[in-house]
């Protein structure tokens, strides 16, 4: 890759203000008005004399193999790696940001940073390494959402599969257009509380749990990330909130709690002890979720997959790895239950 400044394209999902030049941006849930010359919210979509144009096309300021567990994923294509891309900006402001170097990087119509990568490229390159999916993570994916859907397309036609790592502020026109080539999402639910959303995310709780429910519904395998901050977000009445929540949609959707670490701007809470995890794990099983992860706890008791009907662990981990599987398919080795996920790659379909 060559390093590269800005890439221009047209967006999608705008529209035109009446007697003005400015737009209305319907792609995720902040709808930014946006005068000429100026950018919205994420700060790589700006305004061109009344046209909206996409900044990071090709432009990626990150790419690498992960493990499809680093997601994390964990009954998706487990133990497969996944070709990790990003560009920079995001559509939140979290205090917390493990990222911020480039998730922040063009705040205030600051610079668009990255090195050239066409869509063609990022397919080829997935193949190379021998990965099974294409991951549009680091940053959110959906502020670029015309370089994904550009990679996502002939990813599909190669044989691989695509997922969203994502804070699911998208709004349901977004996720219509990734609709038919979005296979997996890992959606971040920061908190239970709207006023956490609006004073450390900059954002709102409802169109986040909209998101995560309209992506179940599209037949989107989903996995839900709670970073556990202590004394914002991690008494029981919150963490049995979220768990309750994700087990009326769907008892299979597996939660994954996580130990928060100073970041950023939040430097003045301590790391979130591992019982406190364990108290979220324990909570997430109790409302009835089947799958409940301990993140950021290696070597810990809760990174492996048990069967919800027998107990056998079926998927040993230790951190991002996989140590081994006793499933027969999509199935526990010992009682034959079936065990939710998406265990099988599609064929390759180029040629056809």
């Amino acid at each position: 890759m060559t390093q590269c400044d800005e890439v221009s394209v047209p967006a999608v999902l705008w529209e035109p203000r009446e007697r003005d030049l400015s737009v209305l941006c319907s792609l995720c849930a902040h709808h930014c008005r946006i005068d000429s010359g100026d950018r919205g919210l994420c700060g790589i979509r700006e305004n061109r004399g009344g046209e909206l144009r996409a900044l990071t096309f090709g432009c990626a300021i990150s790419a690498a193999v992960d493990p499809i567990e680093k997601k994390p994923l964990f009954h998706f294509l487990p133990a497969s790696t996944s070709f990790s891309i990003a560009t920079v900006g995001c559509n939140f402001r979290c205090s917390f940001c493990q990222n911020s170097d480039i998730s922040q990087m063009p705040l205030d119509s600051g610079p668009i940073r990255g090195s050239r990568f066409p869509p063609e490229e990022v397919v080829a390159q997935a193949i190379e390494t021998g990965c099974s999916s294409i991951s549009y993570t680091y940053t959110e994916p959906t502020v670029y959402l015309e370089y994904a859907l550009a990679c996502a397309e002939p990813a599909v036609d190669a044989g691989l599969m695509n997922v969203f790592v994502t804070n699911g502020y998208m709004t349901p026109d977004a996720l219509d257009l990734v609709r038919p080539y979005l296979h997996a999402a890992n959606v971040d639910l920061k908190s239970f509380d709207d006023d956490f959303y609006r004073t450390y995310v900059g954002a709102r709780l409802s169109p986040v749990l909209r998101s995560i429910r309209q992506l179940v519904d599209m037949g989107v395998w989903v996995e839900v990330t709670t970073l556990v901050i202590p004394g914002l977000n991690d008494g029981d009445d919150e963490l049995r909130a979220i768990a309750g929540f994700l087990a009326g949609i769907d008892p299979n959707i597996p939660w994954h709690v996580s130990r928060f670490h100073p970041s950023f701007q939040l430097l003045d809470r301590p790391p979130t002890p591992v019982a406190t995890i364990e108290r979220a794990v324990a909570i997430g099983k109790q409302e009835g979720l089947h799958y409940v992860y301990a993140g950021n706890v290696p070597g810990g008791g809760s990174e492996s997959t048990s069967c919800p009907e027998c107990g056998a662990v079926v998927i040993e981990r230790a951190g991002f790895r996989t140590r081994g599987a006793r499933l027969r398919g999509d199935s526990c080795g010992a009682c034959g239950a079936r065990i939710a996920g998406v265990f099988l790659q599609p064929e390759n379909r180029e040629g056809e």
